[in-house]
This record gives C-alpha cells, structure tokens and sequence, in this order.
C-alpha cells in the first residue's frame, strides 16, 4: 500500500488540501466510497476533532460528522462549553469503509485497519500542520493511535491532557460517539464523554486566558 504521501500537495492551505484528496488513491478505500470526505471548519480554529472514518451518511453527503454519531457529539460539546462553530472537525481515514449487508443495501460501517490509517496519515498531518491548533480532540481508539501511537490506550487515558508528539498542541482522547450510541448503559455512557470533553475545555480556557 503506497500511502498518501505523493497526493498531498506540500504547503498547501485547507481548501485545496480538501480538493486534493479527491484524487487519493493511497489506500483501495477510494474504489468503493462513494467519495472522500475531508475535515470542515473554520481557517483559524484553535480545536481540532480527529474521529474515525467517514460513516454513510458522511460518505453520501461529503461532510464530516453528519450521521447520528455526529448529531450526538454537537449535543455533548454544547453541554461541555465548547463552541461547535469554532471547531475544526476531521476523521483519521478519508474514505467510508464497510461491508454489504447481506440482505437489502445497508453498508455496514467497518473499522479501518493499521495500514489503512497509516497510509491517510499524512492527510491528517497535512490538517494540523496548516491549522496548527492548541488542542486536539481524538474520538476513539483509531484517531488516538493515529497520532499518540499503537500502545495508547483510550479506556486507561481517557480525559488526561496529554502532549502531541512532534506537534506545538496538547491532546485529549475520549470514546466515539457512534460507541455511546451502541452502549448498553447510554446515559452513562453519554456523561462519560461530556467529562472528558470538559478536560478538553479546561484548557481551551487556558490557552485563550494567555492570548
């Protein structure tokens, strides 16, 4: 798997970084995603959200976040004191992956393997080298290991501020939303996330008090 590395166009800003990705062909995700879906937000955002891979809904309409999994983030972020519309929001891998259901034509959403989160790494890098933000949110395991490493583990570090290697931002890794909504216990579930995404507001608090 050659990566993504020869499609990112070196120095570019967002927009054409989220023209570019169209034309990915690092991974074999592309052949069967109805399209790439690139993050969103604003220029200047200080928050980054990295998730996991685009789910249907997100593959179908191009945006990140849209589905249920995002409906129930924009809720928690609300009732943590973050400002939905100053963050940037992005996944780990570009394209939707997922299995054919056996009957109708549910796509059923699939975890994106090692090589294929390594290989959309540079993607993501490219994002935060031209957001350059103060915080870095990461939903799940994928995102976390994408960027803190393989031996991160999100339900033993979950909430903790912790540094981004290589990168001038610190970082806070919590549960996938889609997790919440899968979870036997939601409400607890659900209240674990906006605790964490809390910790994730304490020092947006922090960064913005020295500017």
């Amino acid at each position: 798997m050659a990566g993504a590395e020869e499609y990112v166009p070196a120095g570019a800003g967002i927009e054409e970084l989220a023209a570019a990705v169209h034309d990915c062909r690092g991974c074999d995700l592309y052949k069967d995603a109805t399209q790439a879906v690139f993050g969103e937000g604003p220029a200047n955002a200080t928050v980054v959200i990295v998730g996991e891979v685009p789910g249907d809904q997100e593959d179908r309409q191009g945006h990140p976040f849209v589905g249920p999994a995002g409906k129930l983030l924009d809720r928690a972020l609300v009732e943590a004191g973050i400002d939905r519309t100053k963050v940037y929001v992005t996944n780990a891998v570009k394209h939707f992956k997922f299995k054919q259901a056996e009957r109708g034509k549910r796509r059923i959403h699939q975890k994106p393997g090692r090589t294929e989160v390594v290989a959309c790494r540079p993607w993501l890098l490219a994002e935060l080298d031209t957001l350059r933000p103060d915080l870095v949110v990461l939903l799940g395991a994928t995102a976390a290991q994408s960027l803190l490493g393989t031996g991160f583990k999100v339900t033993q570090e979950r909430g903790k501020v912790v540094e981004l290697p290589e990168r001038p931002a610190r970082a806070v890794a919590t549960v996938h939303p889609s997790s919440v909504l899968r979870s036997d216990d939601r409400e607890a579930a659900y209240q674990g996330l906006v605790e964490d995404l809390k910790s994730a507001a304490s020092v947006i608090g922090q960064r913005q008090t020295r500017r």
